[in-house]
């Protein structure tokens, strides 16, 4: 991987977080740790290893990517908008009644989103029917998504895990945006998952342990998980809750709270906004 390709990457990733935290001040609704935490693996996905078609959302040949945290929509949102699939002023509509970017994902309203998701824990389930129905139609086509560690408290995942390794679902990869905290706090003390890595590879799985904010390791994974074959692969991205925003990061009552306006400004500040960039 050329170091400007990971620079470019790594600018965009940035510049998604900007378009996050002031998605969410409008709205004053919304997920922002966790869409910060996962935007990294979002940008990698979106920016350089799919294959999609921002002009025919429903192109046959594209990789599907399913958010499972739906959630963290925003992150979501924020790259479908910056690849075209519609227009970037629509994010200022977030959770409004009427639009077409809702809390949660929707693909009966939002060009680019394959599943509604948001009840945590089915996913995966929905990652390996996709997986499945893509290897009837002889496809080259693969499946991504992204879960989150609390998220694996749900005996849903597991089972759909154990279905993944007993069919081989060579073309599915699920990654673990494990930022280590849920709604309720420390993910290790509302009910420990961990070793997430371990768990999957005794139910049959390839598992990798990367840190999910070292853009460079997230595109090592996602190759690795490409050209592996005979069966899934599972990226356990180590992350921080609020990443790239000091007064987010690491804190649990950033789960479900938007920025105020003070905290809009400090946020853009952290992430290298000046008037001068236009960022503000």
């Amino acid at each position: 991987m050329q170091n400007d390709t990971i620079a470019i990457l790594e600018e965009m990733a940035r510049k998604l977080r900007v378009s996050i935290v002031k998605t969410l001040h409008k709205s004053q609704s919304g997920h922002t740790g966790g869409s910060l935490s996962a935007i990294d693996m979002v940008t990698a996905l979106y920016f350089h290893k799919m294959r999609h078609n921002p002009a025919d959302p429903g192109w046959e040949g594209r990789d599907r990517f399913i958010l499972s945290k739906g959630h963290a929509a925003p992150a979501q949102y924020v790259a479908l908008a910056e690849s075209g699939y519609f227009p970037k002023e629509d994010l200022m509509m977030l959770r409004r009644l009427g639009s077409h970017l809702q809390g949660h994902p929707d693909s009966k309203v939002t060009p680019g989103v394959e599943v509604c998701t948001g009840s945590l824990g089915q996913g995966l389930s929905m990652a390996n029917g996709i997986a499945l129905g893509l290897r009837l139609d002889s496809s080259s086509s693969r499946v991504y998504t992204i879960m989150g560690d609390g998220e694996l408290q749900e005996g849903q995942v597991w089972e759909a895990a154990m279905a993944a390794a007993h069919y081989r679902l060579d073309n599915l990869c699920a990654l673990v945006d494990a930022n280590m905290l849920q709604i309720d706090g420390e993910v290790a003390k509302v009910m420990n998952v961990a070793p997430i890595a371990d768990k999957f590879r005794a139910f049959g799985w390839h598992a990798l342990e990367i840190d999910g904010h070292n853009m460079a390791a997230i595109i090592a994974a996602l190759d690795k998980a490409e050209n592996l074959k005979g069966k899934p692969t599972l990226i356990v991205a180590t992350t921080v809750k609020g990443k790239g925003v000091s007064i987010f990061e690491n804190k649990a009552a950033y789960h479900g709270v938007t920025p105020n306006d003070s905290e809009l400004k400090e946020a853009l500040v952290s992430l290298g906004c000046c008037e001068k960039t236009g960022c503000f």
